[in-house]
C-alpha cells in the first residue's frame, strides 16, 4: 500500500493543526509550533503504521508541539511576568483570547477534542489521564468558554 505524498497531508490536515496550534498559543508562536508539527510529521512519515490516524497523529504532535513552545517560553521569561489581565466586561468573541482564559487541562481537553477532532479516548491517552476526566474537564471547558463569550451561562 502507497502512502499519500505528504504535500497531500499537508494540504488536507493543515488547517486543523494551525487551529490546535492557534488554541493553545498567540498567532506567532503557532506559526512555530505549525511549522514545528509538519517538520516533525516529514522526519517521522515513512516510518508511520499504515493504520495510523492522520489527523489524530497530526493533532497529537501539534499538542506536544504546542506545549513544547510554553515550556521554551516559560524558560526564557526574564524579570518580573505581568499579571494575567482581567477578562474585559460584556462578550469576549476572541476564542484564543477566552481559551487561553481556561485552565490548562480544560483548554487541552477543548481544543483537542473540540478544535482538533480527537475522540476523548485518544485526548485521554495524549493527556495521560481517565476518559471520563477528559469528558468533565472538555464540559467544564466548554461550559466556561459560554460565559466568556457571553453565551449561555448554564
Amino acid at each position: 500500500m502507497t502512502r499519500a505524498p505528504f504535500e497531500t497531508i499537508v494540504a488536507a490536515h493543515g488547517a486543523r493543526v494551525w487551529r490546535v496550534c492557534r488554541a493553545l498559543l498567540d498567532e506567532p508562536d503557532a506559526d512555530d509550533a505549525w511549522s514545528d508539527t509538519f517538520l516533525a510529521a516529514l522526519e517521522a512519515y515513512p516510518r508511520l503504521r499504515h493504520d495510523t490516524s492522520i489527523e489524530g497523529w497530526l493533532v497529537t504532535i501539534a499538542h506536544r508541539k504546542a506545549i513544547d513552545v510554553l515550556r521554551r517560553r516559560a524558560r526564557l521569561v526574564v524579570g518580573d511576568v505581568p499579571e494575567r489581565p482581567a477578562p474585559p466586561e460584556g462578550r469576549d468573541l476572541d476564542l484564543a483570547r477566552a481559551l487561553s482564559r481556561l485552565p490548562t487541562r480544560q483548554r487541552e481537553a477543548v481544543v483537542l477534542h473540540h478544535l482538533g477532532g480527537l475522540p476523548f479516548a485518544e485526548v485521554a491517552a495524549v493527556l495521560e489521564s481517565s476518559t471520563d476526566a477528559v469528558r468533565r474537564a472538555s464540559s467544564d471547558g466548554v461550559r466556561r468558554l459560554r460565559a466568556l463569550m457571553g453565551g449561555d451561562h448554564g
